[in-house]
């Protein structure tokens, strides 16, 4: 089992990053439907890589598995994705409660 290339994503834009881990590319769609399915694909990613780090990590504990720098470099991409996955959701929650203390 092979991992993809990482992308070339700048680690200042985390617009890129978010549509690098979600799969979406490109900026042209607007509004809170492509914010959802951007979001959407980035869960959906986010659980590909968890689970290909799941076994790859399975393989290396039973002996199968031929080069260890897969499975370390699979288990990095999924706890990096899920610091940002959690990190976008952080920030939509603080953006929803300040929302909320305006109407009040």
């Amino acid at each position: 089992m092979t991992i993809p290339a990482i992308g070339a994503v700048s680690a200042v834009d985390p617009t890129a990053a978010l549509s690098a881990a979600s799969g979406v590319s490109g900026t042209s769609a607007t509004g809170g439907a492509s914010f959802g399915n951007a979001l959407t694909g980035a869960v959906d990613n986010l659980q590909q890589l968890q689970s290909t780090s799941d076994q790859l990590s399975i393989q290396a504990v039973t002996g199968n598995l031929d080069d260890i720098h897969n499975a370390t470099i699979a288990s990095s991409r999924a706890q990096v994705t899920l610091e940002l996955v959690a990190g976008v959701r952080n920030k939509a929650v603080d953006a929803f409660n300040e929302i909320m203390r305006m109407q009040a």
